[in-house]
């Protein structure tokens, strides 16, 4: 079975937010960086996903220039870049159709945000009968606050995604586990 490494939203919108020196993994593009070297080791796809708003003004608005692949990171010839406007990266992108075409049926899943964009393509992933692996520590989130004044940390978030995720709709699993020779 054929497999891609599927990167979301790793782009410098996020290090435009004030919330951003909470993130839990400030060090994503390497952490990414480093599945993103194993995957094209072992021959398999990469996919890059940004997540743009246009005409909000805000930094996923395309016009500012923070809708791209943070520093370091960088698709080679034959790497597809899809852009999303949904938060997970099937809806709104052509991504099942390019994966199906390639005779993909295992992604794994990175990026930011753990409990947002990366969890909801991990279960529609799921959903559509790809065998999903998570890669837990190479993805970045921060601090949510709810409404009613609290505020769920970034540990508690990470600790929610896997336990909502491994047996259900993905195979949890670290950078190390995923690189190891």
């Amino acid at each position: 079975m054929r497999s891609a490494l599927v990167v979301i939203d790793v782009q410098e919108s996020f290090r435009q937010r004030p919330n951003w020196r909470h993130a839990s993994r400030p060090d994503i593009a390497d952490q990414v960086g480093r599945l993103v070297a194993a995957a094209r080791g072992r021959g398999e796809l990469v996919v890059w996903v940004l997540h743009a708003e246009p005409d909000t003004g805000d930094v996923f608005d395309p016009a500012l220039g923070f809708v791209r692949l943070m520093d370091g990171l960088k698709p080679e010839p034959g790497e597809p870049t899809l852009t999303k406007t949904s938060h997970n990266a099937f809806t709104t992108t052509n991504l099942q159709q390019l994966l199906t075409s390639r005779g993909v049926g295992a992604v794994t899943i990175c990026g930011i945000r753990t409990e947002q964009c990366c969890e909801t393509t991990a279960r529609v992933a799921s959903d559509f009968g790809y065998e999903v692996t998570f890669a837990i520590d190479a993805t970045a989130t921060t601090p949510i606050e709810h409404p009613s004044g609290r505020t769920l940390g970034v540990e508690e978030i990470l600790e929610r995604t896997e336990y909502v995720l491994a047996g259900r709709f993905a195979t949890v699993k670290t950078v190390d586990e995923l690189t190891r020779s």
